[in-house]
């Protein structure tokens, strides 16, 4: 079973994810972006769903140190995020992001695109 690390600084938020996706993957939780960080020199899942706006450290300062770091660098992250604007979406991706989904979003979708990152991980 895959392993996906979810990090937001709303538990609701946090709360919809393990439901949407508890069946399929086994779902670590982190609250900030710092808690994920500690959470990655413990393990190393499979894929980061990483929201942008979290007080103390934003997600793109979360994205910045996994790149640099050679054991977690090829973990596929996705942005799941409120920032709609065309900006946030070119940062994201320009920074290494393997996608981007806005909040609201639609569980099919968020299913799908984690599959899709999964499966692009596998690949040589």
């Amino acid at each position: 079973m895959n392993t996906i690390l979810a990090v937001d600084d709303a538990a609701e938020n946090l709360q919809i994810l393990q439901s949407l996706l508890c069946d399929d993957y086994d779902i670590r939780l982190a609250k900030s972006g710092r808690l994920a960080l500690l959470a990655l020199e413990r393990t190393t899942p499979d894929l980061i769903l990483l929201d942008i706006e979290m007080p103390g450290m934003s997600g793109f300062d979360v994205l910045d140190v996994i790149i640099k770091n050679d054991r977690m660098k090829k973990i596929p992250i996705i942005f799941l995020t409120a920032h709609a604007s065309k900006e946030f979406v070119m940062e994201a991706l320009k920074r290494g992001a393997k996608d981007y989904i806005v909040k609201p979003f639609e569980p099919d979708i968020l299913r799908d695109k984690i599959t899709k990152a999964l499966e692009g991980k596998q690949q040589p």
